[in-house]
Parts: C-alpha cells; structure tokens; sequence
C-alpha cells in the first residue's frame, strides 16, 4: 500500500529528525559548559534550523497521516491509536514502533532542551551579576553612561530571547 509506505517514511524521516536536534542539543550542552559565547550562539542558529527541519518532517508524516486516515475512510484528525488496528497487519508493528520511537525521542528533546535553557539561565545570571560587580554604584555599565559596555543582556533582548 503506497500510502503507508509514505506515512512509513515520513515517520522514519521526522525520527531521523529529532535525532538530530538531539544531536544539537547535546553539541550545545558542551559549549554552555565551556562557556563559548559565540559557540553558544552558533548552537542556537543551528537549533533554530533544525527546528524548522523538524516542522517540515512533522507536517510531512501529517499529511501522510491524514491520506491514510482518508484512504481507510475515517475522519482527517484521526489519531495513529485510532488508525493503527485498521491497517493491514504485517505494517502494525513497524508503525507503532515508529510511532513510540518518534514520542520517546521527542520527549528526550524536550527535556534536554529544558535543561539547556536552565544552564543558559544561570550562566546569563552569573555574567549579569559580574557586570553589576564592574559598574560604580552597581549600576550597568550602560546605564552609567559608559561609552564601551562589556555586556548589557537584558530580557527582551534579542541575545537574551536567544539564551532564554
């Protein structure tokens, strides 16, 4: 059946996915506890890309979802739980499989990028008070008027939204 070797692929694919901005999130791990800066942000650009990756392999395995759901005439937002017992028996184990596989794999990302952002956070809150240290009356150096801040990080800041 063309359709399920499509939804089988895309799975495969949006897996292949995941794995790597696991691959990334751990490359960024390294550089947070380096304290890279620019490698820090170069992780960020790359997660960001890897991001959008992701989107388009999860919009393509929807798709591919839904013309399955379509093709065994059940509605559009039919869940994998739903449409897995009605397809032909020798692709059930291969789909659930990938389907677990892509939910675990995603889980793993989500928690490592919880602990990325809470790394990030506490190395912005230890360069921040640093920069208190530098300035007289414990003020930012921008704020003292200081022509040639070192750093001013401050949330809503593009760089601040990047590291939180």
């Amino acid at each position: 059946m063309v359709i399920l070797e499509q939804l089988i692929e895309a799975l495969r694919d949006e897996l292949q996915q995941y794995g790597e901005m696991l691959a990334q999130l751990d490359h960024q791990q390294q550089f947070i506890g380096l304290r890279g800066a620019d490698d820090i942000l170069h992780s960020i650009s790359a997660i960001n890309m890897q991001s959008g990756t992701i989107q388009r392999a999860r919009e393509t395995r929807h798709q591919a979802q839904q013309q399955l759901a379509r093709a065994l005439r059940e509605p559009d937002d039919s869940t994998f739980a739903h449409l897995v017992p009605l397809m032909p028996e020798p692709y059930r184990p291969l789909v659930t499989a990938l389907v677990q596989e892509n939910n675990e794999l995603l889980q793993r990302v989500r928690q490592r990028a919880d602990q990325n952002q809470v790394q990030l956070r506490r190395s912005l809150e230890l360069m921040q008070r640093f920069l208190v240290t530098l300035s007289p009356e414990g003020l930012p150096a921008e704020v003292n008027g200081d022509a040639n801040p070192v750093l001013a990080v401050e949330p809503g800041s593009p760089l601040y939204d990047a590291i939180v």
